[in-house]
């Protein structure tokens, strides 16, 4: 959660007793020099801190508000250097999104670039988080520097005629063509294509200026992208620079709750030093998966996506059984675990195939628009649902959106572990082939560890749900768009208590 403008001159207005709104001048009055910084002004004692605030006047309190370099720990700031590549590598809620923005508004102000693009994990992520959020572009523009945002064409467009364009992760054909001469690309580790996206599009498309540089926010996640970023930031290659940071560093600019949260799901425990400390973690030598197990039997892991959706296709006829896994998360906090969304298929002969996993962080209405279209795409049989937390809600939020998806509600009576072993048995078996690659939830399956109080993550449930479904038993009937329950009934018996 980065700290906003407003909440900037809130900061000021508390010291000095004042309130009220900044003053809606449309010049800039310059913010004061020889200031200390706000991480200096926060270890003064309050009166020391209030004597040097009420100096300022309105107009330069409301400046300094929008001030980076005041409000930036030096961690926040571009490093020196002549860098193409900057990984910033932080934990949840540590400033990464504001320092992202901050980036592409002073670039942008000094005349630094003309060409930008804005690449997040999907289109809306890109909207809601890069542009509009509250440690996006919008919320942080100062009033005589504000671009204008067009989502239908997704640019926004300054005073001075530079545009950014907003990109998805999902869609790495979109940066194909495109030159720019600076970026930002959020939370790379999570994008669906992240390897074709990232070499293939917007890294070819950096051609643009005198200066092209890109810059990565991200939390670190034990796949191949992140892992090539890290391995280059820390070889004697000038062009990838590593800036690491952590959640309490941010604390001061965290809601206590929002931190509390965080620090009792995370701290002390192995996701903790992930989530929080930004370690990039190696896979977990106890972790009921190894990688080896989901390499050996992939298919297309070199594929681009437009090859790749392909050779789903081509697949997909020879399935007899196909359902979508969803575990739902019951709220789209930003502390809150994702949505998983993961569809399976069997080929009737005890073999089993992962064709996506389409799972996210939002509302219902936004998880259950996903489920659906996963569900048209991969011609699915029936959608599989946890209810154990949502109760009604996910059967809900889906027949809300479409009256006619079918679906089977699954309650979860056993353990985590007892569910997962035998999914992870096939696994070893080399019976389940994984149709591309599934970073983040093959970085799930490779750390979690049962009866060790570790919470098992969204994807991984969700995947376990839809291949436990599709064992019980083998089923025998063809793949169609819309097929009767009654055959799946049968197939997983009237108590599917798991």
């Amino acid at each position: 959660m980065a700290f906003t403008p407003r909440g900037a001159f809130s900061f000021a207005e508390i010291l000095l007793g004042r309130r009220g709104a900044p003053s809606a001048c449309l010049e800039m009055t310059p913010a004061p020099t020889a200031l200390p910084t706000f991480a200096d002004l926060a270890e003064m004692p309050p009166e020391v801190s209030a004597k040097i605030l009420k100096k300022l006047t309105p107009d330069e309190l409301e400046a300094l508000s929008f001030d980076w370099t005041f409000w930036a720990r030096p961690n926040q700031l571009p490093p020196e250097g002549d860098w193409f590549v900057w990984l910033f590598m932080a934990g949840r809620g540590s400033g990464k999104t504001r320092a992202g923005a901050e980036w592409i508004i002073d670039g942008v102000r000094k005349g630094e670039c003309k060409n930008i693009a804005l690449v997040a994990e999907t289109a809306a992520d890109a909207r809601k988080v890069l542009v509009e959020g509250p440690g996006g572009i919008l919320q942080n523009s100062p009033p005589d520097f504000m671009p204008e945002y067009q989502w239908t064409n997704r640019q926004l467009t300054w005073p001075n005629g530079a545009i950014a364009t907003t990109y998805s992760g999902q869609e790495p054909g979109q940066l194909r063509g495109p030159g720019h001469d600076r970026a930002w690309a959020d939370e790379v580790a999570k994008w669906r294509y992240a390897e074709e996206a990232w070499d293939d599009g917007l890294i070819m498309g950096l051609r643009e200026g005198d200066n092209p540089q890109v810059m990565v926010t991200t939390t670190p996640q034990n796949v191949p992208i992140m892992r090539q970023l890290v391995k280059d930031a820390r070889s004697d290659d000038p062009n990838t620079v590593l800036t690491t940071g952590n959640t309490y560093e941010n604390r001061a600019h965290l809601a206590p709750k929002y931190l509390a949260h965080l620090l009792n799901k995370y701290e002390g425990t192995r996701r903790g030093r992930q989530e929080l400390h930004a370690e990039l973690l190696e896979d977990n030598p106890n972790a009921l998966w190894q990688r080896a197990w989901i390499d050996e039997t992939r298919m297309g892991g070199d594929l681009g996506k437009k090859e790749l959706d392909a050779l789903v296709q081509r697949l997909l006829p020879g399935m007899t059984y196909a359902v979508v896994g969803v575990d739902p998360a019951v709220s789209a906090k930003e502390t809150s675990s994702e949505t998983g969304i993961v569809t399976a298929a069997t080929n009737g002969h005890g073999e089993y195939y992962v064709f996506d996993d389409a799972s996210l962080r939002g509302r219902p209405q936004e998880w259950a628009e996903a489920s659906i279209g996963t569900f048209h795409a991969h011609r699915v049989n029936c959608m599989i649902g946890e209810v154990n937390n949502g109760g009604d809600l996910i059967e809900m939020a889906i027949h809300t959106e479409d009256p006619n998806i079918p679906f089977k509600a699954v309650h979860a009576s056993r353990g985590k572990a007892t569910r997962a072993e035998p999914i992870s048995m096939l696994y070893e078996q080399r019976r389940v082939h994984h149709v591309g690659k599934f970073g983040v939830l093959e970085a799930q399956m490779c750390d979690w560890q049962p009866n060790t109080g570790m919470d098992s993550p969204d994807r991984l449930d969700a995947l376990v749900w839809a291949l436990t479904a599709l064992q019980r038993p083998e089923p025998t009937t063809s793949v169609k768009v819309y097929d009767s329950l009654t055959d799946f009934d049968n197939l997983m018996a009237a108590d599917f208590d798991l």
